[in-house]
């Protein structure tokens, strides 16, 4: 697994723990920092994801909610959530990942990670953020 695919998967796990826990995700971060569970630290590339995503929580969960015909953020399950601020933050402001690869991780994310109707529902909400981009940011 290349190691931006990693830290993608990090950051989804800690934005998930973060949400079941209902703690914060950047004091979370800053525990994981400081007294890692796993052997591997946290690398340079999952705290960058985290903190674009607090940075930009209301404008992504805004795009998600718009663009996610019919499904509420509640109404999601809480792993393509997470997923899909991930997504939604490398598509929508992330200089450093091309958006169709960004777009293509994200639903490999949610193929491993969650339902069987997820991959679809992840693309089709990433492709239309990124179709409207221009008039978001």
């Amino acid at each position: 697994m290349a190691a931006r695919t990693k830290s993608r998967k990090r950051a989804i796990d800690l934005l998930f723990e973060a949400e079941q826990r209902q703690v914060n995700v950047l004091g979370l971060l800053r525990d994981r920092l400081a007294t890692p569970v796993t052997e591997a630290r946290l690398n340079e590339y999952t705290v960058t994801l985290i903190e674009g995503v607090v940075e930009h929580w209301t404008d992504i969960n805004d795009a998600i909610t718009t663009y996610a015909q019919g499904w509420s953020l509640e109404r999601m399950p809480a792993v393509d959530r997470a997923i899909l601020r991930l997504g939604a933050f490398e598509v929508l402001y992330s200089e450093e990942v091309p958006e169709p690869v960004a777009i293509s991780e994200a639903v490999q994310l949610a193929t491993e990670l969650s339902t069987d109707d997820s991959p679809k529902f992840v693309n089709g909400v990433l492709g239309r953020l990124l179709e409207v981009k221009p008039t978001l940011i």
